[in-house]
């Protein structure tokens, strides 16, 4: 079979973590790299040995061999590097928060529809065994009715005030803690517990200024700390709290109390935010979690030193087996359209200060 030709935009991430899943992958290869500066764009090429370096992204969309792209640019440049890309019959990988609004992110999926392009979301908790165990777990209902979900993702990756200012502080491109790990929140408690009712917000940011490249202070006005409360369609109350800027934070931690019992996922790790999770469970007659051990059946083909590689390997190759078939993968741009529509809700929560409904549909 002949192999899918992939071209690359946004070099940050797409350096890290999309080049590498996709040359290990067998049925992919990294045809096209894009960068707005030609000598990056040729000096990226020349570290993967890509064979095409672009500094316009029509000129990569335009290349034979280029049959799919990845994005992972700043949010505020992916309406219009996707629109591109499904304009020019490309299928697309896309970083999360999708878009900078929900009016973005349905507009390309309706689009990618409309071309019978393929699309992926890149929510990459669904890959990790740990938390595929967990959803069979819930789906087999093990702890009964649930009582109440509380969802802790605490981490410190921005609690150095003399970080520096980048896209990240700035709302015009899409930075936030809401954006970078909401997206994620939102995705998965919807892939684990269902349709949401109702949904209130608070967001604040913590760290006001921080200094750019040269040492000027410039204003941040992205939030840095998120706290969301949830009723689910069935009724069961969720309670999210979000933050990127705390010190020793406890990590990332879903726990799911019922009326047979406890399941607590998490994990401690602040410099891997993928390696490190466990699965606990407590029941009514007993006075420690017990910890479940993962079937073997769950776990990844592979694990590399960056926990972020497995587990986006495992949705680029769902994707690449959707362009291979012809058939839509989960989560796709969908997925990425429901996650931005609560991350909307959440901001238009925050700035009226009431509760917001969540529409069923999409």
């Amino acid at each position: 079979m002949t192999k899918i030709g992939v071209g690359i935009i946004g070099t940050g991430f797409g350096q890290l973590i999309h080049i590498p899943a996709l040359q290990i992958h067998p049925d992919a290869e990294v045809a096209a790299v894009y960068h707005r500066d030609r000598l990056k764009a040729q000096q990226i090429a020349d570290k993967f040995n890509i064979p095409h370096a672009c500094d316009r992204l029509e000129d990569l969309l335009a290349l034979q061999q280029v049959q799919a792209v990845t994005i992972s640019t700043p949010p505020s440049f992916h309406y219009e590097h996707a629109k591109a890309a499904i304009e020019a019959g490309k299928h697309i990988l896309l970083e999360k928060p999708v878009t900078m609004n929900f009016q973005e992110a349905i507009a390309l999926y309706r689009l990618a529809q409309e071309r019978q392009v393929i699309t992926a979301a890149d929510f990459e908790f669904r890959c990790v065994p740990q938390w595929r165990y967990f959803k069979h777990l819930l789906d087999q209902n093990h702890v009964g009715k649930k009582r109440l979900v509380q969802i802790d993702w605490l981490v410190q990756g921005r609690a150095d005030p003399k970080r520096v200012w980048n896209w990240y502080s700035q709302k015009a491109f899409g930075g936030g803690a809401l954006g970078a790990i909401g997206s994620h929140a939102f995705d998965y408690v919807r892939w684990l517990f269902g349709d949401i009712k109702i949904l209130s917000g608070q967001l604040s940011t913590g760290i006001t200024e921080r200094p750019d490249t040269d040492g000027v202070m410039r204003p941040v006005d992205t939030d840095d700390t998120c706290n969301i409360l949830l009723e689910l369609a069935d009724g069961t109350p969720c309670n999210i709290s979000l933050s990127t800027v705390t010190y020793r934070g406890r990590g990332h931690w879903l726990t799911v109390y019922g009326e047979n019992g406890t399941l607590v996922l998490g994990s401690s790790n602040q410099a891997d935010y993928v390696h490190g999770f466990s699965l606990r469970q407590g029941k009514i007659d007993r006075t420690d979690m017990e910890i479940l051990p993962i079937p073997t059946e769950y776990d990844l083909p592979k694990t590399y030193t960056d926990g972020r590689l497995a587990p986006v390997l495992s949705i680029c190759d769902r994707w690449v087996q959707s362009i291979q078939s012809g058939q839509p993968m989960t989560p796709s741009l969908y997925e990425g359209a429901w996650s931005q529509l609560l991350m909307d809700l959440t901001q238009e929560s925050h700035l009226q200060k009431k509760w917001m409904d969540v529409p069923l549909t999409i």
